[in-house]
């Protein structure tokens, strides 16, 4: 089988505007977290969260374009932009080259934004005045399509959407794809913008969201005894994925691998995991034997880590039935709680910080895991980023309908033409 290799990476989240301010402000502990000032939140429980804040849709895209996409779109298009240039590719495909390049980009609730605003257009002016771009802005596949006509991509396109693991579909599909010689590149990841008020009136209702207004920046705290909720983020996570032999002959710089996939389901809840972790570790162990990686290759899990009492619980469970005595080696890191949980972006924001981790040899840190679950049994990186020597990494994503997706990554080790 053919092997797959990360070229690029983009990312827009609340912690910087391109993945390399984000993955910096992460490894130095900063949080993304804060007040809404996008709308009033003052009548909701939860009046936080994590905001890509200072976004000029109309400055980076044009305002033709920025108008053509929901802001989740827009965040998706300026990742992808971001990912293509860091893989040293330069305007659109064309020719053979194009036919056997795609566009994956997952997302979980498309454009929640646009109907908010659109239906208050129809209800207080008509609908006479509901922009024509309405329909455009709301289906989920747009982003998708949107990345493919802007870099010429006229191979496999469309949209992944499992909720908060739509992201880590995304590039899963797209790897098969590739590996499969299906296709040669794709464009994958996740985007989502849900910080709005009917998406945080949504989740207020289900009690699923941290309330502690007064310390916005305290407020995510995966595996702590502490942990209220998530708290809701935006952004979007692209790679560029590649054939390897194709990806070295043009002379790319290869970041990481992508060497593994699982994808599983529980079967269980709307929206509560399988307490013993159960769907989460056959994903997980699905995605190492596809890699043929023994879990003791494994030094460096991001994982899931939404700080909720039961999510956190569960995966916990999971990585001890996984991993065994070994678990208590792993390096593991909750970075939601810098950057909010982003929904069906987090599955490619996170891709994006464990290629990145394996570049830099360098584990990120977890916020706010001060008093930890005695559920825990492996190391949680706290504090400060620490150095690491990594040879393979696993990103976790699980969502709303009990779908679990594990991602596996390897060092970019021996990858000779």
């Amino acid at each position: 089988m053919r092997r797959v290799v990360i070229t690029g990476v983009g990312a827009v989240t609340a912690l910087g505007a391109t993945a390399g301010a984000s993955w910096e402000a992460l490894c130095a502990g900063r949080t993304g977290v804060a007040r809404i000032a996008s709308f009033d939140a003052s009548a909701y429980r939860c009046q936080i969260a994590a905001e890509v804040r200072g976004f000029d849709a109309d400055a980076v895209l044009g305002k033709r374009k920025a108008r053509e996409l929901d802001r989740y779109g827009q965040l998706a298009l300026v990742a992808a932009d971001e990912a293509w240039r860091d893989a040293g590719l330069e305007g659109p495909l064309a020719g053979e080259a194009s036919l056997r390049a795609g566009a994956i980009i997952g997302s979980g609730m498309g454009g929640l934004g646009a109907i908010e605003r659109t239906l208050e257009v129809l209800r207080t002016r008509g609908p006479s005045k509901v922009t024509p771009y309405f329909v455009p802005q709301v289906v989920a596949n747009m982003a998708a399509g949107q990345v493919a006509m802007r870099l010429g991509l006229r191979g496999v396109n469309y949209c992944t959407t499992s909720a908060c693991a739509s992201g880590a579909h995304a590039i899963g599909e797209a790897f098969r794809r590739i590996r499969a010689g299906d296709e040669d590149l794709v464009v994958a990841g996740g985007a989502e913008a849900t910080v709005t008020p009917l998406g945080l009136a949504g989740f207020d209702a289900m009690l699923a969201m941290s309330t502690r207004n007064d310390d916005p920046e305290r407020a995510v705290r995966p595996w702590d005894r502490a942990r209220d909720g998530f708290v809701m983020g935006e952004g979007a996570g692209v790679l560029v994925l590649e054939e390897r032999a194709a990806a070295l002959r043009r002379g790319a710089r290869v970041l990481a691998e992508v060497a593994g996939y699982g994808a599983t389901d529980d079967a269980h809840h709307l929206t509560h995991p399988s307490p013993s972790g159960d769907g989460a570790a056959r994903a997980m162990r699905r995605a190492l034997d596809d890699g043929s990686c023994a879990a003791s290759a494994v030094g460096h899990v991001n994982a899931h880590a939404t700080g909720t009492p039961l999510g956190d619980l569960a995966e916990a469970e999971a990585l001890a039935a996984v991993f065994g005595d070994a678990v208590r080696s792993l390096a593991v890191s909750g970075t939601k709680a810098a950057t909010g949980h982003t929904l069906g972006a987090a599955g490619g924001i996170e891709a994006v910080f464990t290629a990145l981790a394996l570049r830099d040899q360098r584990v990120p840190p977890t916020l706010n895991a001060d008093d930890v679950d005695e559920a825990v049994r492996f190391e949680i990186v706290r504090g400060a980023a620490r150095a690491a020597d990594l040879r393979a990494a696993l990103s976790n994503s699980f969502g709303f309908g009990g779908t679990n997706v594990t991602l596996l990554f390897r060092r970019a080790d021996n990858l000779e033409a």
